[in-house]
């Protein structure tokens, strides 16, 4: 998405950097590298990864903070790169993570982010399921999920029947995690449970960049569809003083 084959002595700011596989690209590729992320087990699992693939190399600091905190995002200086794939429509607001992510870039600055794609009531509907399992006690969770998905499962059961190949629909599970890097059902539950739970259209993340003097480099869509649209924008300037 960055059509560039080396960050090498680029800075590489991780907003929510997850499990820290991207930071850990990043630092592959020669950026010195700063990830974030809210959750704690995620900074840890961060810093695991700095440990067995990075040892205490100072070109890679890691920190648990929140992208919605003002003085923690401005403390943080200036980058080359700002990453943030998937993470800034969990946060609860995500209009003022976007300005946050954005305090952070500097004339020059690549901004890449991905955002889930506003689907008008399905979004609705879907925002309204995951608050509810988020509501639920824990031991009402499971058959909530399983209330929400299997419907949707039904179809590739009947159709894999159908076709007298079952063996295919299961398969589909047993392998899910060679490829995903989870089970299928972590995946499921991983997104019935992901709230706060925002969205956007393309053109309203663009309307919203623009006038701060980003220009669209690059956009990846998920056809309208499920899924999250990919965004790389450049700063051409600065409006901050």
């Amino acid at each position: 998405m960055l059509e560039i084959n080396s960050l090498e002595g680029k800075s590489f700011l991780d907003v929510g950097s997850g499990s820290g596989l991207f930071s850990l690209a990043a630092y592959r590729l020669g950026a010195r590298v700063h990830s974030f992320d809210y959750d704690p087990k995620s900074v840890a699992c961060t810093k695991e990864l700095k440990r067995r693939f990075a040892s205490s190399d100072s070109d890679w600091v890691i920190e648990q903070a929140s992208v919605l905190d003002d003085a923690y995002i401005r403390s943080l200086g200036h980058f080359d790169v700002i990453y943030s794939w998937g993470v800034l429509h969990h946060t609860g607001d995500m209009w003022r993570a976007f300005e946050n992510v954005s305090i952070c870039a500097a004339p020059d600055s690549r901004l890449f982010i991905a955002i889930y794609n506003d689907q008008g009531s399905w979004s609705v509907r879907w925002r309204r399921i995951k608050r509810t399992y988020n509501r639920l006690p824990r031991f009402l969770r499971l058959p909530f999920a399983v209330l929400v998905m299997g419907p949707r499962e039904l179809r590739p059961i009947l159709l894999s029947m159908s076709r007298l190949q079952f063996s295919d629909y299961l398969r589909s599970w047993s392998s899910y995690q060679t490829n995903r890097g989870m089970s299928r059902w972590h995946d499921l539950v991983d997104w019935i449970g992901g709230y706060p739970f925002e969205v956007a259209r393309p053109e309203q993340i663009f309307d919203f960049y623009r006038p701060q003097g980003y220009v669209l480099d690059r956009l990846k869509t998920c056809g309208g569809g499920l899924g999250c649209n990919e965004f790389v924008f450049t700063r051409t300037r600065n409006l901050r003083a």
